[in-house]
């Protein structure tokens, strides 16, 4: 009974350190997203936190209404693109863990 019990513990344990390392990649790992033709340049870790906003001085002294359109666009793809390889990452520990979840 122990041993089957042990085995689990022992289980979540490994699958709780990969899960540590994973999140630790993906905060080392930063995507750059570009919006507005290049004029507003976003960046992004794999954990979803924005590092940096970069708006061109074109912009800066555009429409308002307008610029918080493409800064509304350009911010969801750098969190689409972020979600993509977060869950990616995650798809392929829980896979090497737990066959059948990949």
């Amino acid at each position: 009974m122990f041993g089957k019990f042990g085995d689990m513990m022992g289980k979540l344990q490994e699958m709780k350190q990969k899960a540590d390392e994973i999140k630790l990649k993906l905060d080392n790992t930063t995507l750059t997203v570009e919006g507005a033709g290049g004029d507003i340049k976003i960046t992004i870790t794999g954990n979803r936190d924005i590092k940096s906003l970069v708006i061109s001085d074109a912009l800066q002294h555009g429409n308002k209404e307008e610029l918080e359109e493409q800064l509304t666009v350009t911010l969801n793809r750098a969190i689409k693109k972020a979600n993509e390889v977060n869950d990616n990452e995650m798809k392929q520990v829980a896979s090497g863990m737990l066959p059948g979840l990949g």
